[in-house]
């Protein structure tokens, strides 16, 4: 069935609900580009115009920039009108020389250096850095980031240490305990991590970059059974999979923050020919396969232009027949165990 956006869903067992979209706001920090302010704000503005409501940010992304952007717009509007989450686990501070600083990965940004810490301090430290960005005096949930073996490597094991050892963990029970914040969860990217690291920390949500799209649904009866079984609330933070669930295959297709593989390029072109078949948009398709999951609450594909925030609005309320889900699953493209929506 077509979604609307102010549809609510209940995080895990906390008193927080979310909003079923979202927006989230990697690209205002200038992941696939430079964005100017004008466009930043405009961008936003389109998303509240269109009744969004729910926006996740982060400090890494664009090393404060996104914070900075999402604080100056919400400053304007009436506080208990909308929801934030942000992330913790890094820090900002000043470059040791900021005239020959490197901003990458990230193509427009702030000259700021992250440091990783997730500490009882660190995770304090990131939390009121955060809030000054914002311009807001607490947040409506908070993320442990990038806790993975794909951005700490041989370093992983100290850092999940100083979580649950160096009190990073207790100072997110603390705020949710001093009504802070109402929930506190982890952001990941990989399979890995959901499956292995966020099993070792008490959560009431997840949001998940990569490991449930419509292009792959290998966590399915592993990590995002977990989350059901247990109720934990899952946000979808990249349901157009880093872009090529958006744009299709034509061009230099993104998968994974990535250029990507040929195995990928062609599961996708499969998609498109059903897409054809159905005349069902490839967007649409993947922003309503996902939120068809039991452990959904969100979904927060992000925008860099305010006719992407108007394409991923307009997506959510346009039907798709069963026949279309049915095709999918007969041609091996979704799993078939895999919950879809129904039709209506």
């Amino acid at each position: 069935m077509p979604y609307t956006i102010n549809e609510r869903r209940k995080v895990g067992s906390t008193e927080l609900s979310l909003p079923a979209v979202g927006f989230g706001t990697v690209p205002l920090g200038g992941n696939n580009g430079a964005v100017s302010e004008a466009e930043a704000h405009a961008t936003l503005e389109t998303a509240w115009d269109l009744g969004l409501r729910y926006f996740d940010t982060a400090p890494w992304y664009g090393r404060g920039l996104s914070e900075h952007r999402l604080g100056s717009f919400l400053r304007t509007k009436p506080r208990d009108e909308f929801q934030v989450t942000t992330k913790v686990g890094r820090t900002l501070k000043r470059p040791k020389n900021p005239k020959t600083f490197d901003r990458s990965p990230w193509i427009d940004g702030l000259d700021f250096e992250v440091e990783f810490d997730y500490t009882y301090d660190g995770v304090m430290r990131s939390y009121e850095q955060a809030l000054q960005r914002l311009t807001l005096h607490t947040v409506d949930g908070l993320l442990i980031h990038d806790l993975s073996a794909d951005y700490h490597g041989e370093k992983l094991d100290s850092y999940l240490r100083e979580l649950l050892d160096g009190g990073g963990l207790k100072a997110l029970q603390e705020l949710k305990a001093a009504g802070d914040i109402p929930a506190f969860g982890m952001g990941i990217n990989s399979h890995e991590a959901l499956d292995t690291i966020a099993p070792q920390v008490e959560l009431d949500f997840l949001l998940v970059a990569m490991p449930y799209t419509l292009v792959d649904q290998a966590t399915l009866h592993t990590g995002m059974k977990r989350c059901a079984d247990e109720n934990i609330g899952v946000i979808i933070g990249s349901p157009f999979a880093s872009g090529i669930l958006a744009r299709g295959t034509a061009g230099r297709p993104q998968y994974n923050y990535g250029d990507a593989s040929e195995d990928i390029i062609q599961k996708v072109k499969s998609l498109q020919a059903v897409c054809a078949r159905h005349d069902v948009s490839l967007q649409a398709a993947a922003l309503q396969f996902v939120l068809a999951h039991p452990a959904v609450v969100s979904i927060i594909p992000g925008a860099m232009k305010r006719v992407e925030v108007e394409a991923n609005v307009a997506s959510l309320g346009k039907a798709i027949p069963a026949a279309f889900w049915d095709d999918l699953r007969s041609e091996r493209l979704i799993d078939a165990d895999a919950p879809t929506p129904a039709e209506g």
